[in-house]
């Protein structure tokens, strides 16, 4: 199979950069090509969204997969009361039910059902004419433009002193996660971010008991990095920044790591007054079986015991990719800040065949670039580099 396009990765950045690539830049839908092992596109991020109970999203109503910034808007319509309601202040975050629903209608739209290629890709290899990509199904395709649209999905973060091994713990981001209680239990829930404030609220509403721990106190921020990333007013001074190791340093500065927005802290205070839900800041130590229950040690000799322990700590901020990036990295040369991500041009381009979005961009795109915000700012840069501008 010879393509124009080759996308790997069919999450938000891939599903979102593919419609773009065909609406604006005028890519063939058969010149263009989606791989994800998924039986259908964004089947992660319906998985994770799902899992946490999420009901409306944190990013604002133009943050969305079509063309046009308003295309959610239209698509909502006149039934502003819906309950639950379609748009939330501040910021007209929309429902995740109605994003959800936009996405399917954007994949409809732009034919992207049809161009999914239901495999992973395992190797890369490029040359001054293009990208060979190997899939585990053994075939091989031949495309002159590589997208690699790679999310952080695949790489939960694991705690060191969490068991992978114990059926009562479980990472709610693990790939198939099943973890779900079935009948009232005690659950501790581990993390600090809004990941973990909504896993504890659904477990509130299912009537379980809960504990949430925390290394940190609640930290309270609308988004998880400030708006000004989404245009000059800081993102002139990334721009003029040249060092990559100082982009990092503000890259991380700049994230909000383990914030909850003012509503999801507004709930989880309440819930703690109540007594519904037990909070516990500090640092675990370890974990350890007495009697089948599970007792996490804190750093203040603390112990907090449960059936079960859900972590909802995130995903790990290495490089994602795994094995085939580093032997593409490796094989074509290609150029890495001392943080292991790609240094790329303004074009997104890690090679004159190869761009990337998603984590992969953020040393271009700054703080922003793993979001939805991010899918659509790769999106301008990639349509442009399609178009030749």
């Amino acid at each position: 199979m010879n393509l124009d396009w080759l996308i790997i990765g069919g999450g938000i950045h891939g599903v979102h950069i593919a419609a773009r690539l065909i609406g604006e830049a005028g890519v063939q839908p058969e010149q263009l090509r989606i791989v994800d092992p998924g039986n259908q596109l964004l089947e992660r991020w319906r998985a994770c969204t799902a899992t946490t109970g999420m009901a409306h999203l944190r990013s604002p109503s133009v943050h969305h997969l079509d063309l046009d910034p308003w295309s959610l808007k239209r698509f909502a319509g006149k039934a502003k009361k819906r309950k639950p309601p379609l748009f939330i202040a501040p910021y007209s975050r929309p429902a995740l039910s109605l994003f959800n629903a936009h996405c399917e209608q954007v994949v409809e739209t732009f034919g992207l059902s049809d161009i999914h290629i239901r495999d992973r890709a395992i190797t890369c290899s490029v040359d001054c004419d293009g990208v060979g990509v190997q899939l585990v199904n053994g075939h091989e395709i031949a495309a002159r433009n590589l997208v690699l649209a790679i999310g952080a999905g695949e790489q939960p973060e694991w705690p060191d002193w969490a068991p992978k091994n114990d059926a009562r713990v479980h990472h709610v981001f693990n790939s198939g996660f099943n973890g779900w209680p079935s009948s009232s239990e005690t659950v501790v829930v581990v993390g600090g971010g809004i990941s973990a404030a909504q896993v504890a609220l659904r477990l509130l509403q299912e009537g379980h008991q809960v504990h949430l721990v925390s290394r940190h106190t609640m930290r309270e921020h609308q988004f998880d990095s400030d708006p000004g990333w989404l245009g000059p007013k800081l993102m002139s001074k990334f721009g003029r920044e040249q060092d990559p190791d100082r982009r990092r340093a503000m890259i991380s500065e700049a994230r909000h790591r383990g914030s909850v927005p003012p509503e999801i802290r507004r709930a989880l205070r309440s819930a703690i007054r109540r007594e519904q839900l037990y909070w516990h800041e500090g640092e675990v130590k370890g974990l350890n079986v007495e009697n089948d229950a599970l007792k996490l040690q804190l750093a203040d000799d603390k112990v907090v015991e449960a059936e079960r322990v859900l972590l909802a700590t995130g995903f790990a901020s290495t490089r994602p990719g795994g094995a085939m990036i580093d032997a593409l990295i490796a094989s074509a040369s290609l150029p890495c800040a001392r943080c292991g991500f790609p240094i790329v041009d303004e074009a997104l381009r890690w090679h004159p065949r190869v761009h990337v979005s998603g984590p992969l961009a953020e040393l271009e795109l700054g703080p922003a670039s793993r979001n939805i915000a991010g899918a659509r700012r790769a999106g301008d840069r990639l349509v442009n580099a399609a178009l030749g501008l």
